[in-house]
């Protein structure tokens, strides 16, 4: 049995409720197994008199029923629901949750009714919400909030293991800008590949703090990428196939250097424009994170993106550590010791940006990148792994870019991230390069150690 974690995610249902007061319905999405449906249950049971959970991967006709024949008389309504799932409801003191609402498009269309009537709060949680088959027919409600699930932060997983005084150092140091003791700052390291290894899904975890053994762990992760592939199949419709030969392609792309996600790979004749829904499909299962290149990030991020130019990376690290050792049947506890201990060799680049990228979508930032070719002029040629956008101290409304260089190595070149600041100049604010070593900090330039990408 999966246990119930410390999540952030409360905190935001939390700061709904108190804030909406039953003005809005609040969406959770999120891939599946990632911890949706429990952290709005705890929520309910810890927040309201009572909660009825209609989970609809299983919800009987009746119940269906009772959407499409009582919309327009409420009162029948939530007494045939508190009667069926023999749960008594209280005015403002009840919370309805649609589990997997993509699964019937009506119940999500009917929140318009159900938030203005007013009597009860609502958490929709589901995937795949925006792709065609969840939205055909229906007319979204704007009367919905939404947030985003991701797996479990590093955050998140010291919390789980017991280490929250450490997550609070870290961010403490991170926002004096002060390196942690040589102690703390190893633990942190030894504990951060144990995460990057484990991942942040709940199931896999859990199987890790129960019983510290990785084989485990590669079980509980493996029977998730067995269940995406079954969606796949599933709920792919006319792009399955292409989604799939994406899904089977990540490792090779992201082991590569330059980890731009090439569409030969997927066939000689493969075009962009012919996978641009199937890429869709995978970010809105939440399987994976996109990142596009911003071809001038002085006139803004998304206004610059280029979506014919992607990195496709995964959603969660240990999940792509699974899929990198699959031509086994089963990985065993002193495959990932080895590998733990430097014993075995895997893509240390390949895991250190994809873990990067994960805490950075985690911590909100849309991802974006910057990759600049020139043959006959190589002091043009720059690849920079990550941009985001950090606010002037001291300017209203205005912004800058922050470049992100991530290493996996303790000894490495800044070039790039020079040529960025002398190209865009005053558009660039503080340059991160993300690594093993310690905290430093030298002008505009400050050296994190890889556990505080998450505080970007």
């Amino acid at each position: 049995m999966t246990s119930i974690f410390e999540r952030k995610a409360y905190q935001r249902l939390v700061e709904w409720k108190n804030t909406a007061k039953g003005s809005t319905a609040m969406l959770i999405e999120g891939a599946r197994r990632v911890g949706k449906s429990t952290v709005a249950e705890e929520f309910g049971r810890e927040n309201y008199s009572s909660t009825i959970v209609i989970d609809f991967a299983q919800a009987p006709d009746d119940v269906l029923g009772f959407f499409r024949d009582l919309r327009n008389d409420l009162d029948t309504f939530f007494m045939y629901l508190s009667a069926f799932y023999d749960i008594e409801l209280h005015e403002r003191d009840s919370l309805i949750i649609f589990d997997e609402v993509q699964l019937y498009p009506k119940a999500r269309e009917s929140i318009k009714q159900l938030v203005a009537d007013g009597r009860y709060d609502y958490v929709e949680t589901g995937s795949l919400v925006s792709i065609r088959e969840s939205v055909s027919g229906i007319l979204i409600p704007s009367e919905e909030d939404s947030m985003r699930m991701n797996p479990m932060d590093f955050d998140e997983f010291l919390w789980a293991m017991g280490e929250k005084p450490l997550s609070a150092v870290i961010g403490n140091a991170f926002t004096e800008q002060k390196a942690l003791p040589e102690s703390l700052h190893s633990k942190a390291l030894r504990l951060f590949r144990e995460y990057m290894l484990v991942g942040g899904m709940p199931q896999a975890v859990s199987a890790y703090i129960e019983t510290h053994d990785f084989g485990a762990v590669d079980k509980a992760k493996r029977l998730i990428l067995k269940l995406y592939r079954e969606d796949i199949v599933k709920h792919g419709g006319s792009d399955r196939r292409r989604v799939t030969r994406i899904f089977d392609n990540l490792v090779g792309q992201l082991s590569k250097k330059e980890k731009k996600f090439n569409i030969t790979a997927l066939g000689g004749n493969a075009k962009s424009r012919d996978y641009d829904d199937a890429f869709f499909w995978l970010s809105d299962a939440f399987i994976t994170n996109d990142c596009f290149n911003s071809t001038d990030p002085s006139a803004g991020l998304s206004i610059s993106e280029d979506h014919a130019t992607v990195k496709c990376y995964m959603a969660d690290t240990g999940l792509l550590v699974t899929l990198a050792l699959a031509n086994a049947d089963v990985t065993g506890n002193s495959i990932y010791r080895d590998i733990l201990l430097g014993r075995i060799s895997i893509n240390e680049g390949m895991l250190t940006e994809n873990i990067v990228a994960q805490l950075l979508r985690a911590s909100g930032h849309r991802l974006f990148f910057y990759s600049r070719s020139d043959r006959k002029n190589t002091a043009n040629r720059m690849e920079i792994d990550f941009l985001i956008v950090e606010p002037y101290r001291n300017a209203a409304l205005k912004s800058r870019v922050s470049p992100i260089e991530v290493k996996s190595s303790a000894h490495y070149t800044t070039r790039s991230l020079d040529k960025f600041k002398d190209k865009f100049g005053k558009q660039v604010s503080v340059r991160y390069v993300l690594h093993p070593k310690a905290l430093s900090v030298e002008g505009d330039v400050v050296r994190l150690p890889l556990y505080m990408a998450g505080q970007l």
